[in-house]
């Protein structure tokens, strides 16, 4: 098997061990940029995306490459998934419990401070933290003006005690999760980003159920998922963000987990 590990012009230091783990396998893996207009995608018996990072800026171009990598060999994860995925009002739509949440500028709820971003960003881009809630309705409404859809959360202090924690999965089966530290920290700036460390952790019994029922909303066969969840100040977990597209999946951080990704590709690339 020949698959294209589909990525960018950029650092990843992922990259090496699951190419590693594939070789393992029988899989030979090779690197490819999503938009190298040279890259022959019917070449591959499969592309995976992976650190594909540099496509906020240029999502339609993306997803036209999507339709039209998956026209030429098989695609993980899917087209349809990709489209849906990379705009973040698809938390209206998974029917679980998700971070509370605002769709406009306007009438903005009593929240002690406010986390405002567009649906469509990555890595806190475009992104404010600010107990200003004028402040918050004019970047919100600066967003709007560029035609993008504005979503504006309160800020959740039991992140900064508890951070984020995401569970990995690969082929529908649990791999590990992680703390992550939080990236709107206080006496930073507005983007004023941890060191981004993570700790391998056990998710606690209801963290697991509602990873489990996320993922239960999703109809397409998945290689790979990372459920992003924390708690409220109740303690009630909720979702901040399922990633579907190209999350960094922290492999380093639990011994097995490259090779089980590998299984996950090979299992789904052999027919039953």
């Amino acid at each position: 098997m020949r698959v294209a590990y589909v990525t960018w012009d950029g650092p990843d230091d992922e990259r090496e061990p699951v190419l590693a783990a594939w070789l393992g396998l029988g899989i030979e893996g090779a690197p490819a940029r999503w938009d190298d207009p040279a890259v022959d995608w019917s070449s591959f018996d499969a592309a995976v995306v992976r650190s594909a990072w540099d496509y906020v800026d240029r999502r339609d171009e993306f997803l036209a490459w999507a339709r039209r990598a998956e026209a030429a060999t098989r695609l993980f994860n899917p087209a349809s998934v990709l489209t849906w995925n990379t705009d973040k009002t698809y938390l209206r739509d998974l029917g679980v419990p998700i971070v509370p949440t605002h769709w406009s500028s306007t009438g903005l709820p009593d929240w002690a401070e406010y986390v405002v971003k567009p649906a469509i960003s990555a890595g806190a881009r475009d992104t404010i933290r600010t107990a200003d809630r004028a402040r918050a309705e004019a970047f919100a409404a600066e967003l709007e003006s560029q035609g993008r859809t504005v979503m504006i959360q309160p800020y959740l202090e039991s992140v900064e005690h508890e951070g984020e924690l995401s569970l990995h999965y690969f082929a529908g089966q649990f791999s590990h999760a992680v703390r992550r530290n939080p990236m709107l920290v206080p006496g930073l700036g507005d983007l004023g980003e941890a060191n981004g460390k993570a700790t391998l952790r056990d998710p606690d019994d209801d963290q697991f159920e509602l990873a489990e029922r996320v993922l239960g909303q999703v109809a397409e066969d998945l290689l790979y998922a990372r459920v992003d969840l924390v708690r409220m100040p109740d303690g009630e977990p909720v979702l901040i963000e399922l990633e579907l597209t190209e999350p960094y999946l922290y492999l380093a951080y639990e011994l097995d987990a490259a090779d089980m990704f590998a299984r996950a590709l090979a299992g789904m690339l052999t027919p039953s």
